[in-house]
This record gives C-alpha cells, sequence and structure tokens, in this order.
C-alpha cells in the first residue's frame, strides 16, 4: 500500500508499531466506498502533536481528535472542492492495542456469508442515512459489535498486546 510506505518516512517507522488496513476496503467483495480506512497504531511516547501537524503538512485535515485514553484520533485526506480525489483516505491514529476494527476485518474476511449479509445491511442503510454519516454509523454498531464479540472468542485475543 502506497499509503502506508508515506506514513512510515514522514512519521518515521521508529514511532510506528503497526499499520492495518481496515475498513470494507480492506475485504474482498464487500460493498464500500472508495475510501481506505488505516489504522495506524503509535508508540506510547510518540509526539501526538508533531505526527498530526506532520500529517497535515502532507495533505491531511484532522477531523476528530481524542487525545485522553485511549488516543483515538481521525485524520482524512482526498476531499477537494471538486469532489473526491482519486483516492480518499481516513486514518485512525491510536497507541498501540487491542481494536475492535482488526477482529472485525478478519471475521469478514473469513466469513464471506456475514460479509455479504453487512454489505446488504449497509446498502439498506444507505438511502435513509444518506445525509448522516452519525446515524448511518450507529444503525450498523449492533451488527458489528456483535460479530466482533463472535471473532474476538474465535481468534483467541489474537491482537492482544
Amino acid at each position: 500500500m502506497d499509503e502506508e510506505k508515506l506514513l512510515n518516512e514522514i512519521i518515521g517507522k521508529e514511532n510506528i508499531v503497526r499499520v492495518n488496513h481496515i475498513g470494507s476496503t480492506s475485504v474482498n467483495g464487500l460493498l464500500a466506498k472508495p475510501t481506505v480506512d488505516i489504522l495506524l497504531e503509535i508508540d506510547n511516547h510518540c509526539d501526538v502533536e508533531e505526527v498530526i501537524a506532520i500529517l497535515e503538512e502532507n495533505g491531511y485535515i484532522c477531523m476528530a481528535k481524542q487525545k485522553l485514553k485511549p488516543l483515538n484520533l481521525t485524520l482524512v485526506k482526498g476531499y477537494t472542492e471538486k469532489g473526491f480525489a482519486k483516492r480518499v483516505y481516513h486514518i485512525h491514529i491510536r497507541h498501540f492495542g487491542d481494536w475492535n476494527e482488526l477482529y472485525f476485518r478478519d471475521y469478514l474476511k473469513a466469513n464471506n456469508d456475514v460479509a455479504t449479509h453487512y454489505g446488504n445491511l449497509k446498502m439498506s442503510l444507505k438511502e435513509e442515512y444518506q445525509y448522516d454519516r452519525d446515524a448511518y454509523t450507529n444503525a450498523k454498531s449492533e451488527f458489528i459489535l456483535k460479530h466482533t464479540d463472535i471473532a474476538r472468542n474465535m481468534l483467541n485475543d489474537k491482537y492482544k498486546k
């Protein structure tokens, strides 16, 4: 992934613990917007403000900033005045940890029937919540949490430190 290479170069490999492609585009065949979601896990000693500044210098816009524990930042790139760029990225920055997104992604990759069901759910919600991203996300939450719990049991908490 070219964006992973860029992140390693501009932030520094010494500050990055793990980079994972998450979200719907990470699951082959799953209905997805052309947005690449990346979970960027940084070292606990990394200067968060410096990371934000570096990403902003490289075309990212900070959309959400929660620096309290757990760290949860979201920066985006690819939104222009004329619409979307060829590639749109959402970088979710957290300290290294045991994150639900990793389990949910792995579960969908291993279970095509669940991935199909999830794609159908997203389509059914798309029109109703077209202009309310938060409500759209909330409407998917029950499905996501249910299958994340199953995945955690199935995968034996493989992302725990």
